[in-house]
């Protein structure tokens, strides 16, 4: 769940922030250029002063006054053009320059230094530029009309490059876009937080849910941290556990005392009828039918007791050497095997398991006693021990019947057999016992195909207690 929130908030933030970063990032730049803006307004008026002089020469001395103010004028434009690199000129309506900076400067018969002139001289200042964006190499062009008794005699003109302006702009941006970075950081590292306080929760619950699937039934969700609406959930979860453990130890308890209080009343049919089979004749089919039946029933109760208390014990888990436990099992069953005629060979090297050497001696008994009952004499049961990553492996491999895809469904179940092996003795809870019995301690228990022919089990324990990675 994580992995799709926390790409969400950080899209929505970063969508948040380019929100916000955008705008700011085209108002310092249209800022920056409105301030160059309005300084070339003001040189542009100031020449514009400076030009009314020159075109406002009084009547009478025109031989020497216009030329001073003219070169005052030229000297300023000038020194204007050598200190901030910025073209300048005063040009008449007809084009012609008044003065102007660098010298060889003329006024263009089209483009945006006209358009600009061409505007001033309807008695109104150009308006004002597009706006320059880092990436574009274009001039700023600002014009203002040199009036005089209301007409418009001369227009003043600058030209000015904007590389400064661009990198000013360019490191305004970059401002932001630190700014932006380290917003969205933070904004990482809350969203970090925040999945983690609102899913630490859920990630409880799943882990406990996790247990009590496996049989860990005294598993409970803390009631600590994260929003309201889950801790409601994790008290609640934790009542529907409890409801649920209660009713499985009533059914545990009412099993295990069935079985038990069967047994006296069955001990002493089966004495009876031994006492029956007295009086008949010896060999008496029917007296070995009801012999037989009862001790099948006294097996089943013997079975459901071991089964409700495997069910309800805890795993007494410790380190425990799998390959010299498997080899110790497979030792004591090589008898039977052999009476059998069956070969019962065994693969166990050293490998270290977490597990209940009780509980997994058990479970492996009735595994291997299940192999060698339906195997068929000279055929062989293989039993072979191995270790990958996090769990070991044990495998009893028979080279008997097997099963069908939908009885491997239902092997394992309770009670449940083959309808081939109905004439064979059982309860059909042997299986059931080593499920339980290794889920107790965290294992496992699969059943498969064995090619040819046979049928594959399973057994997998961790190599490491709980809490330890």
């Amino acid at each position: 769940m994580r992995a799709r929130l926390l790409p969400l908030l950080i899209v929505l933030m970063a969508a948040v922030l380019l929100a916000l970063g955008i705008p700011l990032a085209v108002s310092v730049a249209a800022g920056r250029q409105q301030r160059v803006v309005v300084d070339r307004i003001d040189d542009t008026a100031r020449f514009a002063a400076l030009a009314q002089f020159v075109a406002d020469r009084p009547t009478g001395s025109e031989s020497v006054v216009p030329d001073e103010r003219r070169e005052t004028l030229g000297r300023e434009l000038a020194s204007y053009y050598e200190v901030y690199g910025i073209r300048a000129g005063v040009f008449y309506r007809t084009g012609t320059p008044m003065a102007n900076a660098p010298a060889n400067w003329i006024l263009p018969q089209e483009g945006e230094v006209r358009a600009a002139f061409d505007e001033a001289l309807l008695s109104r200042r150009s308006h004002d530029p597009e706006q320059v964006w880092p990436w574009q190499r274009r001039r700023l062009v600002v014009a203002s009309p040199v009036i005089r008794d209301g007409d418009v005699v001369a227009v003043v003109v600058t030209d000015s490059p904007t590389g400064e302006l661009r990198s000013r702009t360019l490191h305004g941006w970059l401002v932001i876009g630190a700014g932006e970075i380290a917003a969205m950081l933070l904004a990482v590292g809350a969203a970090l937080r925040l999945t983690g306080w609102v899913l630490r929760p859920v990630r409880i619950l799943d882990a406990t849910t996790h247990d009590i699937a496996t049989g860990r039934l005294k598993s409970r969700v803390a009631v600590a941290g994260g929003p309201p609406e889950l801790r409601r959930l994790a008290r609640s979860f934790n009542e529907m556990a409890d409801h649920v453990e209660d009713v499985l130890e009533q059914q545990r308890a009412f099993v295990a005392d069935a079985s038990h209080q069967l047994r006296n009343p069955l001990s002493a049919l089966l004495l009876r009828i031994e006492l029956l089979a007295l009086e008949l004749p010896e060999g008496n089919a029917e007296i070995a039918s009801v012999r037989t039946e009862g001790k099948r029933l006294a097996q089943v109760l013997d079975d459901l007791l071991d089964l409700a208390l495997a069910e309800h014990a805890e795993a007494d888990l410790r380190l425990t050497d799998a390959g010299a436990l498997v080899e110790e099992r497979v030792a004591a069953w090589a008898p039977t095997a052999e009476a059998k005629g069956v070969r019962l060979v065994g693969t166990c090297p050293a490998t270290t398991a977490w597990a209940d050497p009780v509980a997994l001696s058990s479970a492996l008994d009735a595994v291997i006693d299940n192999a060698v009952k339906f195997t068929p004499k000279g055929e062989c049961v293989e039993v072979t021990v191995s270790s990958n990553g996090d769990t070991s492996t044990i495998v009893v491999a028979d080279r008997g019947p097997g099963l069908t895809d939908e009885e491997l469904a239902r092997v394992g179940d309770r009670f449940w057999r083959s309808g081939h092996h109905q004439n064979v003795k059982g309860s059909g809870l042997g299986l059931s016992i080593s499920r339980a019995l290794l889920a107790a301690g965290g294992g496992s228990i699969v059943f498969g195909h064995h090619e040819p022919h046979g049928l594959k089990v399973t057994v997998t324990v961790p190599r490491s207690g709980p809490g330890v990675s």
